[in-house]
């Protein structure tokens, strides 16, 4: 990977929990790298240190050892520069979905006029614009989760952080909402950095995939998933019919297999 293309760095990472002997090592040395406009992946079994991996890079958790560096600065706590999804809903109940989106420009002292602007294009993005003046209350799981992404994408951060943005929704609205977070990878260049346990929507998703082992998380392995590189993907229907597919879904699934073999007795 050229080193201009680089935009997030993380090095030898470390994160241990609680004090003297009563500790846990949750992550031990992790690197990797995140190409502008990619959609990296992080992928493992539970208790592999993922979500802790994406909070260091938020800045919501300080690291142990090592550090995080976005566009060659360490990064020190949150910044509007890392934007952050959620697996739980995260919309202000007393709010519409226009005034929910256009919050957190409004915070950063955004003029009114560009605010709308903004927020008007990126409900759009996310098929709401029948929706903008509804309340969270009245949207469904997964529209309240595209509310979440409209408002983080609003404010333009450098790279869009998710924590299992997808998790708490049914199958088929994880479906609808993998193909639109596509679309919006496709519209708007984003870089996003995201956890999931799910392999199918990995692979789907990810240009790259970083798999961590079982704890402490270190880094197992990158995978570049060169079969997709060059394919435009609309569907899921798409992504299994490629040749590579069940491949390299079989290789992922040995290493979980694998990993998860490990740290059975965690459960």
């Amino acid at each position: 990977m050229p080193l201009d293309d680089v935009i997030l760095t993380a090095t030898n990472v470390s994160k241990t929990f609680g004090k003297k002997t009563n500790t846990v090592e949750a992550l031990r040395e992790v690197s990797f790298s995140v190409a502008r406009n990619e959609l990296c992946i992080l992928l493992g079994p539970s208790g592999c240190g993922k979500s802790t991996l994406l909070n260091i890079v938020a800045g919501l958790e300080d690291p142990s050892g090592g550090g995080v560096s976005l566009e060659g600065k360490r990064i020190h706590g949150p910044a509007r520069e890392r934007g952050m999804v959620f697996q739980s809903y995260t919309s202000f109940p007393w709010l519409t979905v226009f005034e929910n989106v256009e919050y957190g420009m409004k915070l950063n002292g955004v003029p009114k006029a560009e605010r709308r602007e903004r927020a008007e294009k990126f409900i759009d993005l996310v098929h709401l614009t029948r929706f903008r003046d509804a309340y969270p209350k009245t949207l469904s799981g997964g529209m309240k989760q595209r509310v979440a992404i409209a408002r983080t994408l609003a404010n333009e951060p450098d790279i869009l952080l998710m924590d299992e943005p997808f998790g708490a929704l049914d199958a088929e609205t994880r479906w609808h909402m993998q193909e639109m977070l596509l679309e919006i990878v496709e519209t708007t260049h984003t870089t996003i950095l995201l956890v999931t346990h799910d392999i199918q929507e990995a692979i789907f998703l990810a240009d790259k995939i970083v798999f961590l082992s079982a704890n402490p998380g270190r880094l197992k392995t990158i995978l570049e998933l060169d079969f997709k590189k060059g394919k435009e993907l609309k569907s899921k229907e798409d992504l299994i019919a490629l040749p590579g597919y069940l491949e390299c879904e079989r290789e992922i699934t040995a290493l979980m297999r694998a990993e998860a073999g490990k740290s059975k007795d965690d459960y």
